[in-house]
């Protein structure tokens, strides 16, 4: 389990990044029209915060005090994703490939929160 735990989180951590150097590039309005309500400044703040979390999905691997640090950013990555499913509802946009898609990254990372919480700490 605790092998299955660390391929999830750096799996996660390389998603986060990507994502991060994403919204670092990109507005959120042509990140997916329905993110427009976002702004500009909250968008790059979530990149900045999103490579902390990367960051912190690793770092236990090298300094085994930090391993709290690894259900906190999975906490904070799932939060960002569910908000980002409430802003695409609320916008009115009726596909729902991309809540599909942020729904799945929110429950991996609710799963290696639980996993690293209680199935297998670090």
């Amino acid at each position: 389990m605790n092998i299955f735990l660390w391929v999830l989180q750096v799996l996660l951590a390389l998603h986060t990044i990507m994502g991060a150097v994403w919204k670092f590039s990109h507005s959120a309005e042509q990140t997916m029209p329905s993110l427009k309500a976002i702004p500009t400044g909250v968008w790059q703040a979530l990149a900045g915060l999103e490579l902390i979390c990367a960051l912190c999905l690793i770092l236990p691997a090298f300094y085994k005090p930090l391993t709290l640090l690894v259900p906190i950013a999975a906490i904070c990555i799932a939060i960002e994703m569910l908000l980002f499913c409430v802003l695409h509802v609320a916008s009115g946009d009726k596909t729902f490939s991309s809540i599909t898609y942020w729904l799945v990254v929110a429950a991996i990372c609710a799963f290696i929160a639980y996993g690293r919480f209680v199935l297998r700490p670090l």
